[in-house]
């Protein structure tokens, strides 16, 4: 089985405003509201292929509940432990300026809570599959994602980490089966700031002798490219298409590489599912159905051929 974990996950508001101005009252044009969270979204874009996963995390008050109950209508099966302080976060992602966002901060996620997710977590074992994916809210130790692969290690349990900096960098002596960083959050760990693959290729290389199984590296527009278990470097551009929502893309990305790999268990194929996958989610106002992930990856001809390194 799958299972994810959103530590903080959000109510997305997404919406878009013709001609922002600062400082006057704007009005939406259009408007989405959505269950967020790195690791919610990958379970939704699984569920999207036809695989099942847990959705595991936190959810408090009424916002938790309205999260939950939207990601139960998408078809995703979630086990969160609910938290008496603070709310769930809303974020607002303003669609029409690209990147723009105004992300809450959630709850306070206590002590009490955090053991009642690691004895759900106990449960895994050979053939599972863990995604650690996102932020966590300030109130939990910034070494969550490290106490639970440390608690995990030896069981056989197949880890994928989608986080930035330190939280990365602190697994992978657990040798996590995959990472996702960014080429942004690539560089911000090195104190790097490449722009191409070619200039991002070391760093993602240095991971992997840090102990990551496999690299992916999103690069927007530009694609992605693997640093893969079997010592070959995958790569292609990114799929022709008009960028409508690039929210969940990168969590798109992982759920179609793990698609992928579970369907063949073959890293080209995964890293094509992959680009696949976050190229549909962003050519979409929602996350991508399955029916638009394959119909990205017949498109994509020849690309995905090995690069050399």
């Amino acid at each position: 089985m799958i299972y994810t974990v959103t530590f903080n996950p959000s109510l997305d508001y997404i919406v878009s405003v013709e001609d922002f101005r600062l400082g006057r009252t704007n009005r939406t044009s259009s408007e989405l509201l959505l269950p967020g969270g790195k690791g919610l979204n990958v379970s939704m874009v699984l569920r999207n292929l036809g695989i099942e996963s847990v959705a595991l995390g936190f959810a408090a008050g009424f916002l938790g509940e309205e999260i939950l109950r939207r990601a139960g209508e998408m078809g995703v099966k979630a086990d969160f432990i609910s938290v008496e302080k603070g709310l769930s976060r809303i974020n607002v992602k303003l669609k029409s300026i690209d990147g723009t966002e105004i992300n809450g901060c959630g709850p306070m996620i206590e002590d009490a809570a955090v053991k009642k997710l690691m004895d759900k977590l106990d449960i895994l074992g050979k053939g599972d599959v863990l995604v650690l994916a996102g932020s966590i809210p300030g109130s939990m130790p910034d070494d969550i994602y490290e106490r639970i692969l440390g608690r995990l290690s030896g069981r056989g349990v197949m880890a994928v980490v989608d986080a930035a900096g330190q939280l990365l960098v602190k697994v992978l002596k657990y040798r996590p089966f995959l990472i996702k960083p960014n080429i942004h959050e690539l560089g911000e760990i090195f104190g790097a700031a490449p722009k191409t693959r070619e200039q991002a290729l070391p760093y993602a290389l240095k991971l992997a002798e840090m102990g990551a199984v496999n690299v992916l590296v999103s690069m927007g527009g530009e694609g992605a490219f693997l640093a893969a278990a079997d010592g070959r470097v995958y790569g292609a551009l990114a799929p022709e298409g008009r960028l409508v929502n690039a929210v969940g893309a990168g969590d798109s990305m992982v759920a179609g590489f793990l698609a992928g790999w579970m369907e063949r268990q073959d890293y080209e194929h995964a890293f094509r599912m992959g680009l696949s996958a976050g190229s549909a989610s962003a050519f979409s106002e929602l996350l991508a159905t399955g029916d638009e992930i394959r119909a990205v990856y017949e498109g994509l001809g020849s690309q995905g051929a090995k690069c050399q390194q």
